[in-house]
C-alpha cells in the first residue's frame, strides 16, 4: 500500500510544479485565495487521495521576496518542536510570482499518512509522518480564509488551513479569524494541525 501512495504522490509532485507563471502586473500587492474547485482539489478528489488544501497565490516583487509555508502540529495543546512539513524559497528570477500554492495529506488517519507543501515551481518530496492510528476519533478541515482573495502584509503570519482531530463523534465550530478561539481549538482537541504562511523581505546573500 506504502508503494502505491508513493506513486501517486510522485505524479502528484511533477504535476503540482508545472503550474506557475510570471505577469507584467503593477500591482505590489501579495495575494492568496481558496481554490477548492482546482484541477489538483479535483485530481484528488477523484483517486481518493485524501485532502488538499489549494489557494491562488500572487507574489509581486518575487526576486526580492521569501516564502515560507508550514505545518504546526498539536497534541492536546502542546506543539511539536518541528514543522510537520515546511517550504522556504525565495529570490525568484521573476519579477513576480504567481500560482498554486498550498498542503495536501495522501491517506490521512493512518499510519501511512504522507504529507507536502507546494508553491508555484517549488514542492516538498511527499514524506511519511508519525501518526499514532486511533479508534473513536472525529476528523474535520476546513480552510482559515473566506473565498474572497486576501492581502497578505510582509512580515504576518497567517493561517491559512487547518486539519483538526477530537475524541468522540462531533466537533466544535470555530472562528478560525479569531486568536482566541483558535487557542482554545488547540487545547481542547486531540491533534490540530495549522497551515501558516509569511512572506518576508530578503537579500539573496541572506539564509
Amino acid at each position: 500500500m506504502i508503494k502505491n501512495y508513493f506513486m501517486f504522490s510522485t505524479i502528484l509532485f511533477f504535476f503540482l510544479v508545472l503550474s506557475s507563471g510570471c505577469t507584467n502586473s503593477s500591482d505590489n500587492k501579495v495575494t492568496i485565495s481558496v481554490n477548492s474547485d482546482s484541477e489538483y482539489v479535483n485530481t484528488f478528489e477523484d483517486l481518493n487521495l485524501g485532502i488538499l488544501y489549494d489557494f491562488d497565490f500572487k507574489l509581486p516583487n518575487a526576486d526580492k521576496s521569501w516564502v515560507n509555508l508550514w505545518v504546526e502540529r498539536y497534541y492536546y495543546g502542546k506543539r511539536e518542536s518541528k514543522p510537520l512539513t515546511q517550504l522556504s524559497y525565495g529570490n525568484s528570477p521573476n519579477e513576480v510570482d504567481e500560482g498554486h500554492l498550498g498542503f495536501g495529506m495522501i491517506n490521512p488517519n493512518s499510519e501511512d499518512t504522507l504529507v507536502f507543501v507546494y508553491g508555484p515551481d517549488v514542492s516538498t518530496q511527499p514524506s511519511i509522518i508519525e501518526y499514532e492510528s486511533k479508534t473513536d476519533i472525529f476528523s474535520s478541515w476546513d480552510y482559515a480564509i473566506g473565498n474572497e482573495e486576501v492581502e497578505l502584509e510582509l512580515g504576518e503570519t497567517k493561517i491559512l488551513a487547518v486539519y483538526r482531530e477530537t475524541e468522540g463523534n462531533s466537533i466544535s465550530t470555530i472562528d478560525l479569524q479569531d486568536e482566541e478561539s483558535v487557542n482554545r481549538m488547540i487545547k481542547e482537541d486531540a491533534m490540530v494541525l495549522l497551515l501558516k504562511i509569511k512572506i518576508e523581505e530578503k537579500n539573496a546573500n541572506q539564509n
